[in-house]
């Protein structure tokens, strides 16, 4: 085993452990909740070292990055998530190698996303991604849509032909409310998502916490975290 693999093996160890442990201690079996390695600023070799070690889903928040990453990595079974904010002119690009886009935040990107899927054949799943630091009808500092916005996007997304309406992401907010609360960011995340399978039962997806909160994320329900330093340590500097 490289000395790379090795590091990334004891790395994941220890980050599965800390979702068993937040698992049990939430009443939660462990298989409820999906690791999502989010791989950005590290390279194909490592993403392939990550399936070599059970990995099946990771994410990526820039589609320059991602697509010849994607490319390069595309005879491995994985489950590719877009996390970033997504831009429309993006979207045929990301389309071709995304199977869940996790930051849909407004009527506009879901247009562009169907008309994409459609061309290429593809069924992408789409998570709203939800901003609690936005006031009505606003964006977040991270992107997301804010919570009363929510029902508009969910529905165009279960209308549109070529995608499908997975769910709500977040990113723990940090200004508003909610900033320092990550604990009270997910739990109202929790809320959010329980009103919105009222409508749409099949939207069952919660995507939160990082490698800082997985913990806060699965005690209030989570069914994904995205994890990257805890797994790959420390990013470079992006040029």
């Amino acid at each position: 085993m490289t000395d790379r693999k090795s590091e990334l093996a004891v790395n994941l160890a220890a980050v599965e452990e800390r979702i068993a442990s937040a698992c049990a201690a939430a009443g939660r079996e462990r298989e409820e909740v999906t690791l999502i390695v989010v791989t950005k600023t590290y390279p194909a070799s490592d993403v392939r070292l990550l399936s070599e070690l059970g990995v099946r889903h990771v994410a990526e928040n820039r589609d320059q990055d991602a697509a010849p990453k994607a490319a390069a990595c595309e005879d491995l079974a994985l489950t590719w998530h877009f996390v970033g904010q997504l831009q429309t002119n993006k979207v045929r690009s990301v389309v071709g190698y995304a199977d869940v886009v996790q930051s849909v935040d407004r009527v506009k990107l879901v247009s562009a996303l169907s008309v994409a899927a459609v061309r290429a054949e593809r069924e992408p799943v789409c998570l709203i991604q939800v901003a609690l630091d936005a006031e009505s009808g606003e964006r977040g500092a991270r992107g997301g849509v804010a919570p009363d916005g929510i029902e508009e996007l969910a529905t165009a997304v279960a209308d549109s032909p070529g995608l499908r309406l997975g769910g709500l992401m977040t990113v723990a907010p940090l200004a508003g409310p909610y900033a320092g609360r990550q604990q009270a960011a997910f739990d109202r995340l929790l809320e959010i998502s329980s009103r919105l399978r009222g409508n749409h039962p099949a939207a069952n997806m919660v995507s939160a916490g990082m490698s800082a909160d997985l913990e806060d994320a699965v005690k209030a329900g989570a069914t994904h975290v995205r994890v990257g330093t805890a797994v790959l340590g420390v990013r470079p500097r992006l040029g």
